[in-house]
């Protein structure tokens, strides 16, 4: 089946289709001949995912599903959470918002964090939300290469890699997204069948 990813993330799009079955075609925004930014103006990110899945469905009558992610540091009362992306300014840009968290952070003695992914998919008009969430701790210097965001900085719990040093394969497996996307993955197995 074809399934519109409703992000201009192309990490987000890599990670992804890394995790889908063969016999779900991921569509990018681009492909379905959206060009224009999608909207976020909820205050969290289930309302986000939400928003961005309707957006899509409603302008270009495709099956899709969007997602909205947040990292929630405890002792900054879960900031930067739904504004994670543009935490240092609507820029969007990782060092800054990595900067800016390690900044605000400084002094503190807890480093406790999780990332949390809220998925919304609509599917022939109807809408479901898929969660997955993985708790970790925030580290007081970068480390690794690989990913994006936040992973520099987040060593999820049972690990001692950052997301950034661990493969996709390895972090695909444990991640926020990761988990939500399973769910996702189930669920369209379970109601499509031998059709998926």
């Amino acid at each position: 089946m074809e399934i519109c990813f409703a992000t201009n993330n192309e990490n987000k799009v890599k990670e992804v289709q890394q995790m889908l079955p063969d016999t779900i075609q991921l569509k990018t925004l681009a492909q379905i001949g959206c060009t224009e930014e999608l909207p976020e103006t909820q205050d969290t990110l289930e309302g986000n995912s939400k928003q961005k899945a309707a957006y899509v469905f409603e302008h270009f009558q495709i099956n899709c599903f969007a997602d909205d992610t947040g990292l929630e540091v405890y002792a900054l009362n879960n900031e930067p959470g739904v504004y994670s992306a543009r935490y240092a300014g609507p820029q969007r840009n990782n060092l800054n918002n990595i900067e800016l968290l390690l900044k605000n952070l400084d002094g503190k003695t807890d480093r406790r964090a999780r990332f949390r992914t809220s998925i919304t998919l609509i599917l022939d008009e109807e809408y479901f939300q898929f969660d997955g969430i993985v708790e970790g701790r925030i580290i007081e210097e970068m480390r690794g290469t690989n990913g994006f965001g936040y992973d520099p900085v987040f060593v999820p719990e049972g690990s001692d890699k950052t997301f950034a040093e661990m493969s996709a394969e390895e972090k695909n497996k444990i991640s926020h997204r990761g988990r939500a996307i399973a769910k996702l993955v189930a669920y369209l197995s379970e109601k499509l069948g031998p059709t998926l």
